[in-house]
């Protein structure tokens, strides 16, 4: 994939990364909080390796393998961004916060045995993941977009790159189960419940335990509604409505919309104003950029 001219192909590794190019005097403070948080739930990838492996368990190993690698690039997406963090900010420790995160963070879907997926079937969660890519692909694009610190241009032009290769992967095995198709109601059903769920605990909870310490947890405890604002707060200063708009097309295409059609933009404007009401920002506090 080209991201503002440069192609990034699959397989990099952080030694692929020009780290000795980190510059602090374009480190800006609010990005370095988002980047903590979003290293936090990229790194829990083997938690949703191990669910999806018992979703598709006899999907065959060309399926499992795919997801097992899908899983080794997340997790180098965690590190990548925690070892910036870490420069950004020398008092953050990634395996550190990352293990106060575990520990608090377990979907009851993580722990169960079942091999059927919380979306009803392997399509349904196909198309969920689809959704989750998308939105990645997006945010990764967008931090590459809004940042001025060469690295971590670098390392979010390289996740974005990823993110959208994993949105065709799972496009792909989306088209290729044998089960019935679903009607379109219930794709948009899935892909809107996805999304909504957004406001979930991941990344509220990932936000607190990368910006809050250890020692300050006793005098600042969890609050879900603050610090899901807070965290759409970040979001809403990096994105920008092109990349929204970019969002809902890849997720339209998945269940079956025309990307650059009606539903299409009447969900890119819903969807773009939700984040700014969430965000708790008023309109004008927004930086407007042409679709």
């Amino acid at each position: 994939m080209t991201t503002g001219g440069t192609v990034y192909k699959q397989g990099w590794t952080l030694d692929d990364v020009q780290w000795s190019k980190f510059d602090r005097s374009r480190v800006e403070p609010w990005m370095v909080a988002a980047i903590k948080a979003a290293a936090l739930v990229e790194f829990n990838a083997p938690d949703y390796v191990r669910y999806l492996k018992r979703v598709f368990k006899d999907a065959g190993p060309v399926t499992l393998d795919a997801i097992e690698q899908w899983g080794c690039e997340e997790s180098q997406h965690g590190r990548a961004l925690g070892r910036w963090a870490e420069l950004a900010d020398p008092d953050f420790k990634l395996d550190e916060a990352f293990a106060r995160f575990r520990a608090g963070y377990k979907p009851a879907h993580f722990a169960e045995t079942e091999t059927i997926s919380i979306r009803g079937s392997r399509r349904g969660e196909m198309i969920a993941r689809c959704v989750v890519e998308s939105g990645t692909s997006s945010y990764y694009t967008a931090i590459k977009d809004s940042t001025e610190e060469p690295v971590l241009k670098e390392i979010a032009g390289r996740i974005a790159a990823d993110e959208f290769r994993h949105y065709k992967l799972f496009y792909e095995t989306l088209n290729e189960q044998d089960e019935p198709d679903l009607p379109f109601w219930k794709k948009l059903m899935v892909a809107v419940g996805r999304v909504t769920e957004s406001d979930d605990d991941e990344l509220a909870y990932a936000y607190y335990c990368a910006n809050v310490s250890a020692a300050d947890m006793a005098t600042k405890p969890y609050k879900r509604a603050y610090y899901s604002q807070v965290a759409t707060q970040a979001g809403m200063r990096i994105y920008r409505r092109n990349h929204i708009n970019k969002l809902v097309q890849m997720v339209a295409k998945v269940v079956g919309a025309e990307p650059h059609g009606w539903l299409s933009t009447l969900g890119g404007a819903l969807l773009w104003r939700m984040l700014r009401l969430r965000s708790g920002r008023e309109p004008s506090a927004i930086t407007p950029v042409a679709a």
